[in-house]
């Protein structure tokens, strides 16, 4: 007996959808054992709180979390 199409294309989405969001929470994990920010995380805080300003890029955001963590001066 065949696979449905539809049931398999289903099954196929769902396994995807969880391969792609259980790579996103190993990410995230990651980042966070090393001391690294979520930037979506301040994206959307960002876009909850302050409506009104734009959200820092992705390198500015993680400069400036750099520049909290280690210091100002930008050298060794």
């Amino acid at each position: 007996m065949r696979p449905v199409p539809e049931v398999q294309d289903d099954l196929l989405c769902l396994c995807r959808d969880t391969a792609l969001r259980w790579g996103r929470g190993v990410r995230r994990t990651a980042g966070a054992m090393i001391g690294q920010p979520d930037y979506q995380a301040y994206v959307d805080h960002a876009a909850a709180t302050h409506p009104d300003q734009p959200p820092l890029d992705k390198t500015a955001f993680f400069r400036l979390h750099e520049q909290r963590r280690f210091g100002g001066s930008g050298s060794f």
